[in-house]
């Protein structure tokens, strides 16, 4: 019997350490009245966020988060797309500047090549050059022998998927294949995950009528969606099942998923009231440490959307995502562990080396 209780005290630090280590903030700066990188760091330090995606390879973010022991994703901007594709040694210019001069000071986990680009959603004139930029950035990893460590990658949104209902009939537009099918070929060779943006939000705002905002908000108090026998209570598991689904249709059904954007506006446009952002993110950060219906018992790792309100955003709800104010006050009172006053091991997994995260997460 003790040798039982030992175990399953030993099962639920294992999933507590692991629920705490997924979720990550991104970190904006499309704004006229941010605090400074330093500020913006000490911040994340203190709040006990352990991961950070950073959009472009800002220097001052760069030198902030050096000794932090945060995860960093760090972003290729899709204007440097063209030139990394086409110049290997701009590839080669790019990751040492950015990614060796830091290194291991900054503790980076991916690199995202690009951002939503896609065929149908208005980045159509970068799709020729992500998946060159993709390989000549693993080439330029590879030789500094950091592919273990850093996993490239790329960040989607979901006008990829044609069919998202039911979630077993997740499918990719036939439009897009041509362009995303050898992506995911490449991440699949490389062990890398999909990169995507996730937002019930804008599936909600689109369509209310068909979509109820409990289901958004993950307070459902019953199964909303049946997909055989799997129940679905939320829109965000129904939303990323189906691109499980279509990533199988497609070679890739060994990839991961990670959530590289989620979130919910407190102002600005329709169902962007504060109430509903703080229930969508408070319960995002508690729900992600379970799984899916289709991947159950496995943290997704996620980062929300965003640091700060960013004011110079357009149009005007994307003013409004912000778990935090430009003056580094919290706009809701989240935990971003997700955790329980009882669950005793939050914030004290801070040894785990990124080979060993990458494992034990993907």
């Amino acid at each position: 019997m003790a040798a039982m209780v030992i175990l399953l005290g030993f099962l639920l630090a294992t999933l507590q350490i692991t629920g705490v280590r997924s979720v990550g903030v991104c970190y904006g700066m499309m704004g006229n009245n941010l605090p400074p990188a330093t500020q913006v760091v000490s911040l994340y330090k203190s709040n006990k966020i352990d991961r950070l995606r950073l959009y472009d390879p800002n220097q001052a973010a760069l030198q902030a988060l050096r000794g932090s022991n945060i995860q960093v994703m760090i972003g290729v901007p899709n204007s440097d797309l063209q030139s990394l594709a086409s110049n290997p040694s701009q590839a080669r210019s790019w990751v040492q500047r950015n990614v060796r001069n830091y290194h291991p000071a900054v503790r980076f986990r991916y690199i995202a090549v690009g951002n939503e680009v896609s065929p149908v959603n208005g980045a159509a004139r970068f799709v020729p050059f992500v998946l060159p930029a993709m390989r000549n950035i693993q080439s330029a990893i590879n030789a500094a022998g950091l592919q273990n460590q850093i996993k490239v990658s790329t960040s989607i949104d979901l006008t990829l998927i044609g069919n998202s209902y039911p979630p077993s009939q997740g499918a990719f537009r036939g439009d897009v294949r041509g362009y995303f099918d050898p992506i995911i070929a490449f991440l699949v060779n490389n062990r890398s995950p999909l990169l995507a943006n996730i937002y019930p939000y804008f599936s909600y705002k689109d369509n209310p009528r068909d979509i109820s905002l409990p289901y958004a908000l993950f307070t459902a108090n019953a199964v909303v969606v049946w997909d055989g026998q799997r129940g679905y209570r939320n829109l965000f598991d129904a939303m990323l099942d189906a691109l499980y689904s279509a990533l199988e249709r497609a070679g890739g059904a060994s990839l991961e998923v990670v959530v590289s954007e989620s979130g919910w506006p407190s102002a600005g446009g329709f169902a962007t009231t504060f109430d509903n952002a703080k229930t969508y993110l408070s319960n995002l950060v508690r729900h992600v440490k379970g799984g899916t219906p289709k991947r159950p018992g496995r943290a997704i790792e996620t980062y929300l959307f965003a640091m700060f309100d960013e004011n110079n955003k357009e149009p005007q709800y994307e003013k409004h995502f912000g778990v935090f104010f430009p003056n580094k006050q919290p706009k809701y009172n989240i935990n971003f562990s997700g955790a329980k006053p009882w669950d005793v091991f939050a914030g004290n997994d801070t040894t785990t080396s990124t080979e060993e995260s990458l494992k034990s997460d993907m």
